[in-house]
């Protein structure tokens, strides 16, 4: 295992050394120089991101379930990334999952010591079932977290497929996962400071996982997040402009529409594009394994 001064994330960043000495305007400015490389550093692995993706949804398909395993910042990312999908896409609550070292205590404090049990890792996964059908995407910025490689290990053993999001190269993480997403932003604003740049190219890729998978599953029509769920005044103001938009319209006629189905918005669509009730328009939706644009076009 890599000595931890080794590790790309431990660096010390020439670009910063006197940003005590700067004033509050260039520190900015200093700070979102070296963001710009977060999106950079993440185009170098797409295929590695895409080929992702095509796990997940495979996984997803065949009733699996997709796992975020991190510590610290990358597991308070995965859980956020997990906590977002049902309201955003209407799926499960336990679809997506987001496991931090030191259980929920731990998005709001550090729970010292939490992270260096592997042993923590395995027993979490077994706890919520985890199985052969599910994905898991071990996250950390140092690639070499005990709690996450725990994990891997034992959805490695079920025969899972693993996945590695690490921000250094040649990782312990990748000699554990069948693909290692390895975006390498460069050394931090403050050295070692990960929550920084590794947190936000982890932070982008995760939304490129999960946003890419709910769109091959049928959950986006367009650009539009057709599943959403109209849980506040918010939401449902959210689910009439998304149908006005599909439909061309008017408010009034997607609000009727959606009060008849019970505000799904995919339902409220195919009813108004193809003029059917709401459980015509059901079964056109599950004929078509709930794909608007496969349920409207016309044979």
């Amino acid at each position: 295992m890599e000595t931890f001064q080794m590790l790309d994330t431990e660096q010390c960043n020439p670009a910063t050394r006197q940003i005590d000495r700067l004033s509050t305007l260039e520190m900015v400015q200093l700070i979102n120089q070296e963001d710009h490389r977060c999106a950079e550093a993440v185009s170098r692995v797409l295929p590695e991101i895409a080929k992702s993706v095509d796990v997940i949804e495979a996984q997803l398909r065949q009733g699996g379930r997709l796992f975020y395993v991190g510590a610290g910042t990358s597991g308070r990312l995965g859980v956020i990334d997990a906590a977002e999908c049902p309201p955003t896409y209407g799926v499960p609550s336990d679809l997506v999952n987001g496991l931090i070292a030191g259980g929920p205590l731990a998005l709001i404090k550090s729970v010292e010591g939490a992270e260096d049990s592997r042993e923590m890792g395995k027993k979490d996964l077994v706890d919520r079932g985890f199985s052969r059908k599910d994905a898991l995407v071990g996250i950390a910025a140092s690639g070499r977290t005990p709690y996450v490689l725990g994990a891997m290990d034992y959805a490695r053993e079920v025969g899972a497929p693993v996945m590695a999001l690490t921000c250094c190269s040649e990782s312990e993480m990748s000699r554990h996962a069948d693909i290692t997403m390895a975006p390498l932003p460069g050394p931090e604003v403050i050295t070692g400071s990960s929550r920084m740049k590794s947190g936000t190219c982890q932070k982008m890729i995760l939304n490129m996982l999960s946003t890419c998978t709910m769109v091959k599953l049928g959950k986006v029509y367009g650009n539009l997040m057709v599943d959403v769920q109209a849980t506040n005044e918010k939401l449902i103001s959210r689910a009439i402009r998304i149908v006005q938009a599909a439909t061309g319209s008017e408010e009034s006629k997607a609000r009727q529409t959606l009060e008849q189905c019970g505000y799904a918005c995919k339902t409220a669509i195919v009813m108004l594009l193809l003029n059917l009730d709401a459980e015509e328009a059901e079964k056109k939706l599950q004929a078509a394994n709930g794909f608007i644009a496969r349920a409207v076009e016309r044979k």
